[in-house]
């Protein structure tokens, strides 16, 4: 019997209409002899909304106390979706992260799974229940609760699917990954299938689909991943299946377009050392929690001098600049608002050294300065103005000819 976890959104289960429509979905997958196991996430609001208590008391993420009232919304919606399934006719019961355990590591606000215990599900399995785990938590090794970060409930589910040997289906707003955000682009289309490593570049890069430590760790393991609409009726859900890159690769150079907004850059002048320098520098970022994009070095006018560029979000900038100054012999640090990272990604990519060039004529073709270029073997990014995200996305989603069929 083929096993199958089913993670469901905020916005899946973000009113007793929504979650009864998710038990039809359940209920159909086990009419067709699949053994269900749901993971959910808290209903669509209530993390913002408890974030927002904690802030009048003056926490807020990476907080131990936090994390114990965010993980409320899951324990709320797992014992609601619990009840529906049982008012569907199929036996069911709620599964804590504390209960499994769902063994963590690392900070408050963004943990890591370091083990998932299966015997608590096997059992209820094995006596044709249906389990409901609350996603996005788990218990540290002095049984505090902890949280897994922003879509920690798709992190959650693949690594359950990867624990009891299952499929991971997420279902969530969106009847699959596009080949860009359709609201920028009309013609993006819906892809059938993508790689684990564009299904990662394109979350990494700004696509909201999936979280990107979930498909990290589904590609470690071997975790067969979909993405479907829990808005479909059953049985006519498609989706986009996440697997192996080889045939992808075959079958097209680019697959998708992705854009985060909201970016800055900072420079650091004048080093002379960057090798030195440079690891100093991300240690200092990586104590104040700064996610680094998009770094290059190049060659100043002085001989023997180099500038250290790098990208970061606008919400890290501050906390970024106060942990630079605070290195020694930091003192020409610049920094650029008002940016945004728009990247081509495709493992097709591999074999093609021309679609740099390609990107710089397309972007110049529509009046875009590119201010930072990154490359990576699936990925290209480019830093540009903000206001010209739009006329980024389109020129390059038709560029790459991802409006055709």
């Amino acid at each position: 019997m083929t096993r199958v976890v089913a993670k469901f959104g905020g916005t899946s289960v973000g009113s007793p209409e929504r979650i009864r429509h998710a038990t039809k979905l359940i209920k159909a997958s086990a009419d067709k002899g699949e053994q269900p196991i749901v993971v959910v996430s808290a209903m669509a609001g209530e993390t913002d909304r408890i974030l927002g208590l904690a802030g009048e008391f003056g926490a807020g993420l990476g907080d131990v106390e936090t994390d114990v009232a965010l993980a409320a919304g899951e324990q709320v919606s797992a014992a609601l979706m619990a009840l529906a399934l049982r008012d569907e006719g199929l036996k069911a019961q709620s599964v804590m992260g504390w209960q499994a355990p769902v063994v963590t590591t690392g900070p408050a606000g963004a943990a890591s799974i370091a083990d998932l215990g299966t015997e608590a599900f096997e059992a209820l399995l094995a006596d044709g229940v249906v389990p409901v785990l609350a996603g996005y938590q788990g218990i540290d090794e002095t049984a505090r609760i902890q949280t897994l970060g922003r879509g920690g409930t798709d992190l959650s589910a693949a690594a359950l699917a990867a624990a009891l040997g299952a499929r991971c289906d997420i279902y969530t707003d969106v009847d699959g990954v596009y080949t860009t955000d359709p609201r920028i682009e009309p013609a993006a289309r819906r892809l059938d299938a993508v790689s684990h490593d564009e299904m990662l570049e394109l979350a990494a890069q700004g696509a909201k689909v999936l979280q990107p430590r979930s498909v990290e760790f589904a590609k470690a393991r071997g975790v067969p991943m979909r993405v479907l609409s829990s808005f479909a009726k059953p049985g006519e859900a498609n989706g986009t299946d996440v697997v192996a890159a080889d045939p992808i690769a075959e079958k097209r150079l680019v697959s998708g377009i992705a854009y985060a907004r909201e970016q800055a850059r900072i420079a650091l002048l004048g080093q002379a050392d960057t090798a030195r320098v440079a690891p100093s520098v991300f240690e200092a970022l990586a104590e104040a929690e700064v996610g680094v994009d998009m770094i290059v070095q190049a060659q100043a006018r002085t001989p023997g001098v180099a500038n250290l560029e790098f990208s970061v979000a606008h919400r890290d900038l501050q906390r970024a600049l106060d942990a630079l100054m605070a290195l020694p012999g930091q003192s020409d640090i610049r920094s650029e608002t008002g940016l945004a990272k728009v990247s081509v990604v495709g493992a097709g990519l591999r074999q093609r050294a021309d679609v740099a060039r390609s990107l710089f004529g397309v972007l110049a073709g529509a009046d875009i300065e590119v201010k930072v270029l990154a490359t990576s073997e699936i990925k290209i990014s480019a830093l540009i103005e903000n206001d010209a995200v739009e006329r980024a996305v389109r020129a390059l989603h038709s560029a790459y000819g991802l409006d055709q069929v």
